[in-house]
């Protein structure tokens, strides 16, 4: 038990400390977007939303989410690693 704790843990700090993958965001939860400076509630819904119809295969692909321009693409590519 105290180890699948520990492992989860260091699985948040490293994912913290050094960002997110493309495919991560790919898969993250809108808790785990909303981490990234400049996404909220909102963004984040429509990030999930938009990847329905595809997944992002860069970080210009942000910006065909409906509320992310040039601005917050660059945010997103700055703290995903």
């Amino acid at each position: 038990m105290y180890k699948k704790i520990i492992a989860g843990f260091l699985i948040f700090a490293t994912s913290a400390l050094f960002g997110m993958s493309l495919d991560q965001l790919n898969s993250a939860s809108k808790v785990e977007l909303m981490e990234v400076k400049g996404i909220g509630a909102t963004k984040a819904e429509a990030i999930i939303a938009e990847r329905q119809n595809g997944k992002f295969t860069s970080f210009d692909d942000f910006q065909r989410v409906k509320g992310i321009g040039a601005k917050a693409a660059l945010n997103v590519k700055e703290y995903v690693k």
